[in-house]
């Protein structure tokens, strides 16, 4: 199964979004958003954002 996006409402009345694997597991999660339909932009935003991002490894090697 793939992944997905969840908007949800948190304790605070903010709402949030979260992408969970397909497995279940939560991989990332959003910023507090005053309305649900600001957290689907944002959802949006990073969906724009992803797609053929690169990776940057900034970890210090290992001495």
């Amino acid at each position: 199964m793939a992944g997905k996006f969840e908007v949800y409402e948190d304790a605070g009345g903010k709402f949030r979004f979260r992408l969970k694997a397909g497995n279940g597991e939560i991989v990332a999660t959003g910023q507090g958003y005053a309305s649900k339909d600001a957290a689907h932009k944002g959802v949006e935003a990073v969906q724009r954002a992803a797609a053929g991002a690169p990776v940057v490894d900034v970890a210090k090697a290992a001495a």
